[in-house]
């Protein structure tokens, strides 16, 4: 395996190369882009990457499904950091090209619904066309192929291209959240500030069969950060559910949590326990959901197990 190599969707200039250079090792790794999220956990799983830093979701439209099918098929991978991104889109253009010259727009998909008002307010006629990234619109606007590009406006620089419109997202606060994902292997040590997150299929379609699985979480205090339905591509009304929870996995009320799962579903992938990258309010644990509690309890257990009575 590279150990020092980490890959990421490129080419240069895209938001997950931003996402990636945030983090300190960052310097010290060889940091390769590649065409697509797939390639980036393809070269993980291969051996040929440490590290893949991908996309996993944004605040305006939700998940990147590409990213969540990859953790959910295939052989395991684990996310050991995350990294939250402010995203700010700009219109790149040749140099001279003036807003009434764009006839055609390029981007990443994930982009468009992040930039749909702006572009129906200021180029409704202009036609939308996918790129592989938002750097790689830039680049094939550099080449002719069309008239602009969605991206980063660090990018301009890169591609010799102008900012035309800076600051076009529709929502001000924009932010995506991007993973490091790498191979299974140990559980980094608990921060206190820990995120879990996992994949899960139900044992059956049966009234209630989601408030159960929910229940080994509320029961225990735990709070969801997130929960993704997919379908799981064996027909109509079939789906596994990626969660998110707050903690760590050497916590009581999660290992206990996720064993419950696991005694009731037929699947569970653990994703990894990993620290949180927002740095927000913290839900107060319930009475009887501490560390303390679970070991006052399993001490109880035991002295009713061999007759020393309570305390």
């Amino acid at each position: 395996m590279s150990a020092t190599r980490y890959t990421y969707l490129g080419p240069a200039g895209t938001f997950t190369e931003a996402a990636l250079r945030t983090l300190p090792e960052a310097g010290t790794r060889e940091l390769t882009p590649v065409a697509s999220v797939s390639a980036a956990l393809d070269a993980v799983r291969a051996g040929n990457a440490a590290g893949a830093m991908v996309a996993i979701e944004n605040s305006v439209d939700g998940a990147v499904t590409t990213t969540s099918d990859e953790l959910i098929n295939g052989s395991a991978l684990m996310i050991y950091r995350e990294v939250l991104l402010p995203i700010s889109f700009a219109l790149l253009v040749r140099p001279g090209t003036a807003l009434g010259d764009v006839k055609t727009v390029t981007g990443h998909p994930v982009a468009q619904p992040q930039v749909r008002h702006w572009l129906a307010s200021n180029l409704p006629d202009a036609q939308w066309e996918s790129a592989a990234s938002n750097a790689e619109g830039a680049r094939l606007v550099q080449d002719g192929r069309y008239d602009a590009a969605v991206a980063g406006a660090f990018a301009a620089e890169l591609y010799g291209l102008e900012v035309l419109s800076d600051e076009i997202q529709d929502a001000a606060a924009a932010t995506t959240r991007f993973v490091l994902v790498g191979r299974p292997g140990r559980v980094s040590s608990a921060t206190g500030w820990d995120k879990t997150s996992m994949v899960v299929w139900l044992p059956d379609d049966h009234p209630g069969a989601l408030l159960e699985l929910l229940q080994e979480f509320a029961v225990r205090g735990i709070n969801l950060m997130r929960i993704e339905s997919r379908p799981t591509g064996e027909g109509m009304g079939n789906y596994c559910f990626l969660i998110d929870c707050e903690g760590h996995l050497s916590e009581r009320r999660v290992s206990e949590a996720l064993m419950g799962l696991k005694r009731m579903c037929p699947q569970v992938r653990f994703l990894g326990s990993y620290p949180r990258a927002d740095r927000g309010t913290a839900f107060p644990l319930r009475q009887g959901t501490s560390e303390l509690d679970f070991a006052n309890a399993a001490d109880w257990l035991s002295r009713c197990l061999d007759g020393r009575g309570e305390l």
